[in-house]
């Protein structure tokens, strides 16, 4: 810093130099000022200012302007500016030393008002010279103006180099509060020069805390949020700044979570067990509110359940029938019962049944008209007495005897064999069990088998005939009785299947035997009841080796392969197939439907080396968007446990699900089902309609029967074996019927009977069964019965329709055109490709390919390649391009998959489309015409050389 050097200092006030240096000392700019200066040469000893100058008459200095305090900005200098008024001269004096002259910049001025002189004076204060002053306080700098009268002193302003350091001393930290929970924020700028000012951002926009009450960022640089709400989740920044530059903290995400609440208990539901000891549940659920953002679900149960118990309802019974009553003037007797034993309570049903019976009490031989039967005998009695009254005693004589024979006058000569003529009497039928009662409406679920009373038609040798328990129950009589429809049937009772070496194949899901047939080949379709199993024996079991094979359960689509080298060489296994009876241990919950059969395979304590293919039916219409389904495998405990979903990835097992059956590839034996889950209205479940009739035992009656049943082979198997017990008679290809899960009934109704020939009872021409009953029938077929009655007995032909239709959804009409005489009835079957005679296969003659073309296939495609025809390919070419990780870990994928193949294509062999799928991806080893006759050895592999594999 250079200060002043002035020499010879005198009473009067010091002259200065006319010229003032300005600038730095690189670079000065000399200003004239217009004041003379004495020269001060020579005199070393004078170094500074004195403070006060002799002064004139006058005012000391006023400072108009004083310096201020200023910061240097990086590089660029600050100036320093002083004003003051009257002064002759105006100097700076820095640190407590003077400014040098030639650093002063003045400008002087005349005051208009006062007439006094007025100077200005700047000076230039640069980052260097900030910087090299080490002194215990700040850089300062101060005016002195002189005046005639003495000088005056200006304020110290204070010169500092501004800065701001980059990192915050704590940047804001990220919370997780709950809803309205208290949110600070804190931050603590970078240190800098001057003090940065704060300002917050919540998702880079500004936080103004004057327009919102509930926040306040005033305290020390922190945010502060009172009470927090959804709405302040975000991101929150905390910018300082000040002149010299900005700094951004990091970001700090706040989220404001909400705690599950429960909401109120539900009303305890009924009592699960119609009778007895059940539970009863109330539920509630974390709604209340429902967690947000990551809030504790509510703590506790979201269902209670308690014991109950519910009074068991008792069902009606008829005491025994009174005494027949005195015979009525109208030749007619009563009895009567009631419903006294017990009587009906808790909620049971009432007496099934009549509680009044009449019949003729004269063996028939009643006629109404007794007054003309009088008016005969009197005028036979005058006329005999004109003749001779001899004559006259008699005939009264004669008379008189025929009335003790037969109780009354006969005149009818039909009576005597047994006719009847409609307009001489009323009759009430006796009790006929083939007869639906017209005021009751049946049950429609229950399918007991129990036996009832029926005609005794001839006295020949019977044969035990049962009856549905949708007619009367009283399965305590047992009547043999002969029929001449059962007879023509040639019933007999079927034995258990062991198949040993039969060859045959069962027909595949997709070629149905009771698939749509054309009217005019019904003929075809329909045959003799007595080829069909009987129901408690739906098994089929045999002895495999090494070789493998294939067992089918007759005419129900489930059949079990086992793969060629899944048993070990040198061994064999008596191998079972079995499907459950129709009550399945298996009770879905909720809107869960069971699917198929219940099926059991073993045994269960072997395992195979190489999984095994089960082919279970299916009655649902396969749409991943509507059905959920499942495959459950019951526990030695006798609990189902779920195995796994049919779209789940896993490589425990394999399902692929054909839209009529679902091929499961397994390692263990046991008892298998599938459930089915609707995850919306839309789901369908198809059923398949057939009708059945046969005579009642009154002539003139004849009894329709409408099954709905799922639209599986064993479901109609069941029902024929049913309709083969009560002679019924497919009257009509059944129908398929698409049953959707949207809650709306199912009605069954006739039309179209033909008037002056056939009647109906009023009132129970059309049926209607709750959407429950059919959903949830849980494998027991449905049906409604329908009695017609002929007006004549030369009425032998029925023609109508069965219209059976979901309210707002699908509708099947069957037309039924039939002769009731069983002599004129066509032969027809119920399945359309009957395997019965093919219950099991062993080795070659269980499978399509022949052994030597799949050993080549498998080697073909086992073999990676890197173009990717390799196994993966050949199973998109087979429709299988889900879940290829579980065939990725068998030792031959290929082998698997044709397994795969094989049990799908069961029926058909469809030998062609598999060749075709080899020729399209490139990789077979021959061509279709390399393989010879020789190479197919069986019979039931007859392809030519040009569709052949």
């Amino acid at each position: 810093m250079h200060l002043m050097d002035l020499k010879g200092w005198s009473q009067d006030p010091p002259l200065l130099s006319p010229h003032l240096r300005v600038g730095s000392r690189d670079k000065e700019v000399l200003l004239e000022l217009p004041v003379p200066v004495r020269p001060s040469e020579g005199n070393d000893n004078s170094e500074a200012l004195p403070e006060s100058i002799p002064s004139a008459p006058g005012t000391l200095p006023h400072f108009m302007e004083e310096p201020d305090d200023a910061y240097i900005i990086k590089s660029n200098p600050i100036v320093l500016r002083c004003k003051a008024m009257p002064a002759m001269q105006i100097f700076f004096k820095c640190n407590g030393e003077w400014v040098h002259q030639n650093e002063h910049v003045s400008e002087e001025s005349m005051d208009e008002a006062t007439g006094l002189k007025v100077r200005e004076v700047f000076i230039n204060v640069t980052r260097q010279q900030v910087e090299d002053f080490h002194g215990p306080e700040d850089y300062w700098c101060q005016c002195v103006a002189w005046s005639h009268l003495g000088t005056s002193k200006s304020r110290k302003a204070s010169v500092r180099i501004a800065y701001l350091r980059k990192n915050f001393e704590q940047d804001p930290q990220g919370k997780e509060v709950p809803i309205e929970g208290m949110i600070v924020l804190h931050c603590r700028p970078p240190e800098g020069v001057p003090a940065a000012e704060v300002e917050w951002l919540k998702n880079e926009e500004p936080i103004d805390s004057n327009l919102d009450e509930n926040i306040d960022t005033r305290a020390d640089h922190n945010l502060i949020i009172r009470q927090a709400r959804l709405s302040d989740s975000g991101n929150y920044t905390c910018m300082a700044a000040n002149i010299v530059a900005k700094r951004r903290s990091m970001s700090a995400t706040v989220v404001v979570y909400v705690n599950g609440g429960w909401s109120s208990w539900t009303e305890w539901s009924n009592c699960n067990a119609r009778c007895g000891r059940g539970w009863q549940k109330r539920s509630r659920t974390c709604t209340n509110p429902a967690p947000l953002n990551g809030g504790a679900f509510c703590e506790g149960m979201s269902v209670q359940k308690i014991t109950c118990t519910s009074l068991c309802p008792v069902d009606g019974n008829w005491e025994v029938w009174s005494e027949w009553s005195v015979c009525s003037p109208e030749c007619e007797h009563l009895r009567v019962r009631e419903c006294i034993a017990p009587a009906p309570r808790n909620g049971g049903k009432y007496c099934e049944g009549l509680s009044q019976e009449s019949e003729n009490c004269t063996e028939g031989l009643c006629i109404q008209d007794i007054e003309t039967a009088s008016d005969i005998a009197l005028y036979s009695g005058l006329g005999a007495a004109v003749i001779a009254v001899a004559v006259l005693v008699v005939g009264v004589t004669l008379y008189r005897r025929s009335q003790s024979e037969y109780g009354v006058d006969v005149i009818d000569s039909s009576a005597l064999t047994g006719g009847f003529q409609t307009f001489n009497f009323k009759t009430v039928r006796q009790g006929n069990s083939l007869l639906l009662n017209s005021s009751m409406q049946p049950d429609l679920t229950v399918s007991r088998t129990y036996s009832g009373p029926i005609c005794l038609q001839d006295p020949m040798d019977k044969e035990l005939m049962t009856e549905s328990s949708l007619f009367n129950p009283l399965s305590d009589i047992k009547v043999k009785v002969q029929s001449s429809f059962m007879v023509s049937l040639g019933v007999t009772e079927r034995a258990e299947y062991h198949g040993k070496a039969h060859s045959g194949t069962f027909p595949h899901g997709n070629a149905r035997g009771f698939g749509t047939i054309q009217a005019r080949n019904k003929a075809a379709y329909i045959q003799n009841l007595s080829s069909i199993s009987t129901r408690n024996e739906l098994k089929t079991t045999a002895i495999f080796g090494h070789l493998g094979g294939r067992l089918v359960v007759p005419n129900t689509g489930v059949s079990l392969l086992v793969p060629h080298g899944a048993i070990p060489e040198e061994s064999s296994w008596e191998i079972y197939l079995a499907i459950n009876p129709r009550e399945s241990s298996l009770q879905p919950e909720g809107p869960d439907v069971l699917l198929g059969p219940e099926v059991t395979c073993g045994p269960s304590d072997v395992s195979v080396s190489s999984p095994f293919a089960l082919t279970i039916p299916h009655c649902a219409e396969v749409n991943s968007e509507h059905w959920n389904i499942h495959l459950k495998k019951r526990t030695q405990q006798g609990k189902w446990e779920e195995v796994m979903s049919v779209e789940e990835e896993t490589t425990s097992c394999y399902c692929l699900l054909d839209p009529y059956a679902c091929h499961i590839l397994l390692n263990s034996f046991g008892t298998y089902a599938l459930i089915g889950e609707p995850i919306s209205e839309c789901a369908v479940r198809q059923l398949k309609v057939a009708v059945f009739g046969c005579l009642s035992c009154n002539s003139l009656d004849y009894n329709l029967r409408v099954y709905c049943m799922d639209n599986t082979p064993c479901a109609f198997q069941e029902v024929v074996l049913d309709e083969r017990l009560q002679g019924g008679q497919l009257l009509d290809e059944p129908k398929l019927l698409h049953f959707k899960g949207n809650t709306f009934s199912l009605q069954i109704s006739v039309l179209d009977i033909p008037p002056f020939l056939w009647r109906i009872k009023p009132f129970t021409a059309c049926q209607e069964v709750p959407f429950s009953r059919v959903w949830c029938s849980n494998q027991k077929p449905l049906h409604c019965a329908f009695s017609l009655e002929r007006y004549t007995p030369a009425t032998t032909q029925l023609s109508c329709k069965i219209c059976v239709r979901q309210v707002k959804g699908h509708e099947q009409i069957l037309q039924i055109q039939t002769s009731i005489l069983e002599n004129e009835r066509e032969t027809i079957a119920f399945f359309a490709h009957d395997d019965s005679n093919f219950p099991a296969q062993m080795g070659a003659k269980a499978f399509k390919i022949p052994y030597s073309i799949r050993q080549r296939i498998c080697a073909t495609f086992d073999t990676p390649n890197a173009k990717g025809k390799d196994w993966q390919m050949l199973a998109q070419k087979n429709s299988i391009s889900r879940n290829l990780s579980y065939f990725a870990t068998q030792s031959s994928p290929s082998a698997v998959i044709l397994d795969l193949w094989e049990a799908r294509h069961q029926h058909d062999g469809d030998l062609d489309s598999l060749a075709c799928a080899l020729e399209e991806i490139g990789r077979t080893h021959s061509k279709i015409s390399d393989i010879t006759e020789t190479e197919i050895e069986e019979p039931d592999f007859n392809y030519s050389r040009q569709n052949g594999l």
